[in-house]
């Protein structure tokens, strides 16, 4: 029987051509029918998953070798996008939003690389197939337009309302929160089509918001009937008889302890110290033996493996086992037997690991410790907290200093440490956001952090010199083109990054830079700048380092309960000790063949909690601050870009100051110092530069803020409208962004302009948004009323503009403000208004835009 890596290997080799099936079936010398049918069928399921591809000739061939790259869609909010190929050293794809055929953000699709970019030669490429759907449903506002409706997406990136014919409906009213399912994708300028399965509410009802969220990326919420049923019938307590059966360590003797949040319930990690008579110290680090109750390719697992991690939202946590488990068997309640994964680990006086072990082992913990409670004995030396826990307290002042003199030994060795503030928006019965705290990182979260590091590096060294299957958390080194233009960024400060030569640097060279600029003005923004050019860290069979940990070896081993990844290896982990310290060749080579499959899955999971608990914070922070508006504040520019800038409140809420907004200069964007320069005043605005704000609006569509600075002086009437780039008087534009404004009609298209509020007109050839100019964003005649999309003034975020043609309105980014106004063409006396979207998608085909006999109006493409 012919392998799926036996084939792929065979089309890989220098000297394949394409060839029929007929030939590859005379090559791999199939006889047998049974065998043929079988090979017929791994060459259609190759096909389909864009593994190999089958040309016009009907010959089969590998992509990479047809200039084609697979790779994920990573789409933004303007309409373009880029592939993240599969291939780890092939560069990201520019993809423009032209040539993305029907794909949607998240898709896995084959690109074709059609030119590099004259400036920094940058890839530019076009979708040839979608290979698999990531966006399967939507959820969004309904529109309804009694003949047919929208769905306008919660999802920015996707850039075009869904088209919803009259039978597809479904009961929803107008304004209501929904899930729709996409029927048909969208190609060229007609519209998504879909029909809708789910009614969340009114997108103003408690509640919604979060629901909203959680069915835009998707979440599970309640576990299936028969994963519950196989939870049931977990124990809730271990029988004495299976400890002695399973030959498992006896640790119950040992002053074992957890140290958790106070509303933390699924305790997953105890730990303990002692001094040893040689002057060492021993680290005990236990972790809940999940994978004893979640057996391989059982229901649990596989619910488990499609959920990837626990996810914490503002207001909840969705888990990624049965609060049976993760709540009850596997979490290590105080002073009950419960079964664990072991890690001892012997530090010498220079904190190196002389001596461990890895093994099973059962244990009974003595208290249930609070981060607070700690703190409070080895840091405060609280008279009576250290009372209650008199038994303890010498045990955690030992663990204060293994913990310090541990992460001392970390920065010496490079680690870069971020220490960038989190904060906590705390909600009341009913979801509404009461108070933002910052969320502290004591002593105590250090002592459970560093022991949790120590313990992760050196369960990953001793199965990678054991070359057994297993998954890593690895960190890769920054990108080359990032790491320069980081490198440039700092010198315009007067710091340089010491040994960084060439492509590569160390992260100790990193980390001196951070101390060097601690309790700097500029800390915060060199600090935001290095994150930003590295990479994320990720899952991965291969174990290549963590950069920034400066560890050679890592994995995830101490959180079984919330992460997948951390229950496969405890499997691994406890096979390898049942089996003397090896695996059967058989399991090896199954072991093998998954872990890559099962560390991808893990990653994009991750990624996909990350975003979901980002936009459920980002939704509260906004919904705090709406009775805030006209409220003034102090705060720091978190970020400068072309279009304004981000300021960051002492409560971690941040906000956008448009350009249009800076009214007493006309501001240049310079990106090499990431700072907006006053043209006039010379005035200089860059990251970590403290400002008073006052709050301007809240946007609870986008859940955005727009600030305004406080005794901003206000430009002179009739000076071009306040677009995206600052505005300017008019004249003969230049095309440049900043003079886009007026174009030819000078002083009156800026001010037709400014009623417009067309966002970024781009103002090609000289000609801008008002005056003689063609309608930016709509009907033939909108520019000379200054009627095109868009509200007027400020009042909403300037990224929306259309191409200019005048028949339909199509803009490609999300405009919210222009969705309310109805956002189509324009609307000048005797403008033809054709039917479209409240994003601007050309349905209509008649000169009123009348539906057609089917209720549905006529579909028109490019």
């Amino acid at each position: 029987m012919v392998t799926e890596s036996e084939l792929l290997d065979f089309m890989r080799e220098t000297a394949y051509k394409p060839m029929t099936y007929q030939e590859l079936e005379e090559h791999f010398h199939i006889a047998d029918a049974k065998e043929f049918r079988e090979f017929l069928k791994l060459l259609n399921r190759l096909e389909q998953e864009g593994k190999i591809i089958l040309t016009r000739t009907h010959r089969y061939g590998m992509p990479e070798r047809m200039d084609l790259v697979r790779g994920r869609l990573q789409a933004h909010a303007k309409g373009f996008a880029f592939l993240i190929p599969e291939d780890r050293e092939h560069p990201d794809v520019y993809i423009h939003a032209n040539d993305l055929k029907s794909a949607m953000n998240g898709d896995t699709v084959l690109v074709r690389v059609n030119s590099k970019s004259i400036a920094g030669g940058k890839l530019e490429g076009e979708v040839v197939r979608v290979v698999t759907r990531a966006v399967t449903q939507v959820v969004g506002v309904f529109q309804n337009e009694e003949a047919y409706g929208f769905v306008i997406p919660d999802d920015k990136r996707i850039n075009r309302d869904i088209f919803i014919p009259k039978e597809g409906f479904n009961g929803a009213a107008n304004g209501q929160k929904v899930v729709v399912r996409i029927v048909q994708y969208p190609e060229g300028r007609a519209a998504a089509e879909g029909e809708i399965i789910e009614i969340l509410g009114h997108k103003d009802d408690p509640g919604v918001d979060i629901l909203s969220i959680i069915r835009k990326h998707q979440l599970p919420e309640a576990f299936p009937d028969d994963v519950m049923e196989e939870a049931m019938s977990v124990p809730d307590e271990i029988d004495p008889a299976e400890i002695a059966k399973q030959g498992r360590r006896d640790l119950r003797d040992k002053v074992i302890v957890t140290i958790d949040g106070e509303d933390a319930k699924d305790l997953d990690d105890a730990v303990n110290v002692e001094r040893l008579p040689n002057g060492h110290i021993k680290l005990g680090v236990h972790i809940a033996d999940v994978g004893y109750y979640v057996r391989e390719k059982s229901k649990l697992d596989q619910e488990a493996y499609n959920r990837g991690c626990s996810v914490y939202l503002v207001d909840r946590v969705i888990p990624m086992l049965p609060h049976r488990l993760s709540n009850g068997i596997c979490s290590l309640n105080p002073k009950v037997d419960r079964f664990t994964l072991s890690c001892e680990m012997e530090f010498n006086e220079q904190m190196k690991v002389v001596k461990h072990d890895i093994f099973t082992s059962v244990i009974r913990t003595k208290e249930r410790m609070t981060y607070t409670n700690v703190r409070k004995i080895v840091e405060d030396e609280d008279p009576e907290v250290t009372a209650r826990y008199s038994e303890l307290a010498d045990m955690f002042r030992l663990m204060k200093e293994l913990a310090l003199k541990l992460r001392s030994k970390r920065m010496r060795r490079g680690a870069v440490d971020f220490d960038f503030e989190e904060s906590k928006v705390i909600v009341d019965e009913n979801g509404k956001p009461t108070d933002i705290v910052k969320r502290e990182r004591s002593i105590a979260e250090q002592i459970i952090e560093e022991f949790m590091l120590a313990a992760n590096e050196t369960v990953a060294e001793h199965f990678h010199w054991l070359k057994v299957p297993f998954i890593y958390r690895i960190h890769e080194d920054p990108d080359q083109e990032k790491l320069l233009n980081f490198m440039m960024f700092v010198a315009n400060f007067g710091y340089s990054v010491k040994g960084g030569k060439g492509d590569r640097v160390h992260p100790r060279a990193l980390q001196s830079l951070l101390e060097d600029i601690q309790g700097t003005k500029e800390q915060t923004v060199i600090s935001t700048m290095m994150l930003r050019s590295m990479k994320q860290a990720k899952y991965d069979a291969e174990s290549t380092g963590h950069f920034g940990l400066a560890a050679e070896f890592y994995t995830h081993f101490t959180s079984p309960i919330r992460r997948y990844p951390d229950l496969v290896i405890h499997r691994v982990i406890r096979e390898v000790i049942e089996n003397g310290g090896a695996l059967p060749a058989a399991r090896e080579e199954y072991l093998a063949s998954r872990m890559q499959e099962i560390a991808q899955q893990s990653s994009e999971r991750e990624r996909v909690a990350v975003e979901a608990e980002r936009d459920t914070e980002q939704l509260k922070k906004a919904e705090f601050m709406l009775d805030k508006v006209g409220e003034e504040f102090p705060g720091i520019i978190s970020s400068v870009t072309s279009f304004g800038m981000f300021i960051e409140l002492e409560n971690t809420v941040e906000g956008l100051i448009r350009l249009s907004a800076m009214t007493d200069d006309y501001y240049h964007f310079h990106e090499q110092h990431m700072a907006l320069i006053g043209e006039r005043t010379s005035k200089i605005y860059r990251i970590g530069d403290e400002v008073e704000i006052r709050v301007a609006r809240v946007n609870m569509d986008d859940h955005t803020i727009d600030f305004e600075m406080v005794d901003m002086k206000p430009r002179r009437r009739g000076e071009g409208f306040e677009d995206g780039f600052g505005g300017r008087p008019g004249g003969k534009g230049s095309g440049k962004p900043w003079q886009a404004a007026g174009g030819k009609g000078g002083k009156n298209g800026g001010k037709a302009g400014k009623k417009a509020g067309a966002g970024k007109a781009f103002g090609k050839a000289g000609k801008g948004a008002g005056g003689k100019g063609k309608a930016a964003a709509g009907g033939k005649r909108g520019g000379k009323r200054g009627a095109g999309a868009g509200a007027a003034g400020d009042a909403g975020p300037a990224v929306s503009f259309g191409f200019g043609s005048g028949k339909g309105g199509y803009a490609p980014g999300p405009a919210p403000t222009s969705r309310k106004a109805g956002g189509s063409s324009g609307a000048g006396k005797g403008s033809r208004r054709k039917k479209t979207s409240a994003s601007g998608i050309f349905i209509g085909g008649g000169s009123n835009g009348a539906p057609g006999a089917d209720g549905k109006p006529p579909r028109k493409k490019r």
